[in-house]
């Protein structure tokens, strides 16, 4: 199990506008609040995103060595379908989208280049560890 990702930005302001909005539809509830950073936790795991000073450079490709996408379940296919018709106004655009019922998919970037995969959700119960 995942403890926690953290991702460093070139700007929290725009990260807090997307993934905030983002993580919050999601059922994420912020965790910890500092002027670089900050974090959302879901049961025990949590995303991070810091403006560190320790940048090396102001942009995020994803298609270059490193993390290409975060994969998030986004409740039933409708709830899914909801987010990527709010998505834009938050920071978004939609790069791709499978809209198959059973198991179809969205890809989001937001204005920094991070993307996420919002994936419907099974009825699963995630307490389970089997």
């Amino acid at each position: 199990m995942i403890h926690h990702v953290e991702l460093w930005v070139p700007s929290l302001a725009e990260a807090d506008r997307s993934w905030g909005w983002l993580l919050d539809q999601l059922g994420y509830e912020l965790f910890q609040d500092w002027p670089a950073g900050r974090s959302w936790k879901f049961g025990d795991t949590y995303i991070v995103f810091e403006q560190s000073p320790a940048l090396t450079g102001d942009t995020h490709d994803r298609t270059r060595p490193g993390l290409n996408h975060l994969a998030l379940h986004a409740g039933s296919r409708s709830a899914l379908d909801q987010l990527v018709a709010a998505a834009p106004v938050h920071g978004w655009s939609l790069l791709l989208s499978y809209p198959h019922p059973d198991n179809g998919a969205a890809y989001l970037v937001d204005t920094q280049g991070y993307e996420v995969e919002l994936v419907p959700s099974v009825d699963r119960d995630w307490s389970s560890t089997t």
